[in-house]
């Protein structure tokens, strides 16, 4: 046989094989990886302060932890997976490492933890606001259930498409994925990672809404208006960060609807990526933006090192 053709034994231990590489891909790998290492350098401060002020040690402080550390997480599988792109495309190579399919569970799990630590804190404004007197449910340690609960979940239901060998290895986009098709796990996937979510945050402010509105038709300068309205301008901040979600994964939604009526675009997933990366930044500024105690914690500090600064050249 002439020497130039693989032989199957020698495709299966060599995975390494030329592949093409458009102009545009390493700028694209690199824009990835400034994101998502800003992203985690955030992340990784906001948590720091969290840890270290002990006035943030609240429930609702808990429970932007929560988001703050998930988001940590699916960013920094998204560096990995940008990394690994980067380095196969400056190679001109065709490789699925052992990790691929890790890395796309990893992402799928982070994805829906991320989405559903902005439900509980929508759960728990809600809460606070319809049942205040209902101490328990308000307490740490439902909260750390429901949180653990959601980890679960979200680690679990990847599971599903994971054990059936669903996912793939894309060489136009190097990346592992679930192939948009009209497919029973494609439909799941969405459910289980924006649908379910995200409909149920939205419609825990309409019911918040509802209920301020009807109270504020009988009751005038109450505290427990008052109240009301502030858990309800929390709840539409979150409203707002997952707006920020779906609005930027409009790509997303659109290669999905195009696989089913055609096929998806070749490098979709290289474009899909890049708008995740650019959503998490708004995401985590957003996140801090929103969170009174996180910036007068960084506020203090800062006024601290500034008095230590002028005492020092005093």
């Amino acid at each position: 046989m002439n020497g130039s053709f693989f032989t199957p034994s020698d495709i299966f231990v060599n995975k390494s094989i030329p592949t093409i590489v458009e102009s545009w891909f390493i700028p694209l790998d690199i824009l990835v990886i400034i994101c998502t290492i800003l992203v985690i350098v955030l992340a990784i401060f906001f948590l720091c302060l969290i840890i270290l002020d002990k006035t943030c040690h609240t429930i609702p402080m808990m429970l932007i932890t929560n988001s703050c550390l998930s988001e940590l997480i699916f960013s920094i599988n998204l560096l990995i997976a940008g990394i690994f792109s980067i380095k196969n495309d400056l190679k001109r190579l065709e490789y699925e490492d052992s990790f691929c399919i890790f890395r796309c569970y990893m992402g799928y799990s982070a994805c829906g933890i991320m989405n559903y630590s902005y439900l509980l804190q929508a759960l728990y404004r809600y809460i606070i606001v319809i049942y205040p007197t209902r101490l328990f449910y308000q307490s740490r340690k439902i909260q750390i259930l429901l949180i653990f609960i959601t980890w679960i979940i979200g680690f679990l239901y990847p599971i599903v498409f994971i054990s059936t060998n669903e996912i793939i290895y894309n060489v136009d986009n190097q990346i592992c994925y679930l192939p948009f098709r009209f497919t029973f796990s494609i439909i799941y996937a969405a459910h289980c990672i924006y649908i379910i979510p995200v409909t149920l945050i939205i419609f825990i402010y309409y019911k918040l809404v509802r209920y301020v509105h009807q109270m504020s038709k009988h009751v005038k300068h109450s505290n427990a208006l008052f109240r009301a309205q502030k858990q309800l301008k929390m709840i539409r901040r979150i409203v707002i960060l997952v707006m920020i979600l779906l609005t930027l994964g409009i790509p997303d939604t659109l290669f999905i609807i195009l696989s089913f009526v055609n096929s998806e675009p070749i490098y979709n997933l290289r474009i899909d990526v890049i708008f995740i990366g650019i959503s998490l930044i708004f995401v985590i500024i957003a996140l801090f933006q929103f969170t009174d105690p996180l910036k007068t914690s960084l506020i203090k500090r800062i006024k601290r090192r500034s008095n230590i600064v002028v005492a020092r050249l005093g």
